[in-house]
C-alpha cells in the first residue's frame, strides 16, 4: 500500500531499494530554503543494519503490511529456533541470526508474537519481563554507599546485568528484554 512519506510512523514496515525496513525514529525538517522533507531512521528487518534515508513530503513510499501472531516458544536446533502458532498448532522455524540479542531470553513455553509480513516470519516479540537466575555475583565492597552501588552479575542464559548489593548467587530476578536491566527480586 502507498502511503505519503510525511505518513511514516515509528513502528511501521516500508519497503525500500527492495528490502524490508523497520522505522525506528522519524522527523520533518524544514531548511530555510527549499521544501520540508522526513527524515527517517530505520532497521532492515533481515540483516539488522541501521540506515536513514530522506524524502520530500510530496513522496510516496511502499508500507508492508505486517501480521503479529501469538505463538509459543518450543526449542532450540543447531541454529533454528522453533516456534508454534497458538490458534493453529502449526511450527515454524527461524533462524537464530533474525533474533539476534533476544535469544537469550527465549524460554521453553515462552509466550511470545511473532510479526509475518506476506507469510513470512521477520521478527519476535517478547515479553517486556523476564525471570532468571543469578550464577554469579562480585562480592559487596564495603564502604559503597547502598543508593548508588550496583555490582555486576551473571545470568544463568550468559548474559551480564548490573544489580543491587543484595543480590546473591542463586537469587532470581527480573530482567527487562529490552535493555537488560533488573527490575527487582522475583516473588
Amino acid at each position: 500500500m502507498k502511503i505519503s512519506a510525511n505518513s511514516i510512523r515509528p513502528g511501521m514496515v516500508i519497503d525500500h531499494e527492495g528490502k524490508q525496513w523497520m522505522v525506528l525514529k522519524n522527523q520533518v525538517v524544514q531548511p530555510g530554503k527549499g521544501g520540508a522533507f522526513m527524515q527517517v531512521e530505520m532497521r532492515d528487518i533481515k540483516f539488522g543494519n541501521k540506515s536513514q534515508a530522506r524524502w520530500r513530503t510530496a513522496d510516496t513510499v511502499e508500507r508492508l503490511d505486517v501480521r503479529e501472531i501469538d505463538c509459543q516458544y518450543l526449542f532450540k536446533e543447531g541454529d533454528m529456533f522453533t516456534f508454534m502458532d497458538s490458534a493453529t498448532y502449526d511450527q515454524f522455524a527461524i533462524p537464530g541470526e533474525m533474533l539476534g540479542d533476544q535469544a537469550a531470553f527465549l524460554q521453553d513455553n515462552m509466550e511470545v508474537s511473532v510479526n509475518f509480513i506476506e507469510g513470512v516470519p521477520v521478527g519476535v516479540k517478547l515479553p517486556t519481563t523476564v525471570v532468571l537466575m543469578v550464577v554469579e555475583a562480585d562480592p559487596v565492597v564495603k564502604g559503597q554507599t547502598a543508593a548508588s552501588s550496583y555490582k555486576p552479575g551473571l545470568l544463568e542464559n550468559g548474559l551480564k546485568v548490573l544489580i543491587p548489593p543484595f543480590i546473591e548467587a542463586g537469587t532470581k530476578i527480573v530482567v527487562n528484554t529490552e535493555d537488560v536491566s533488573y527490575v527487582e527480586r522475583a516473588k
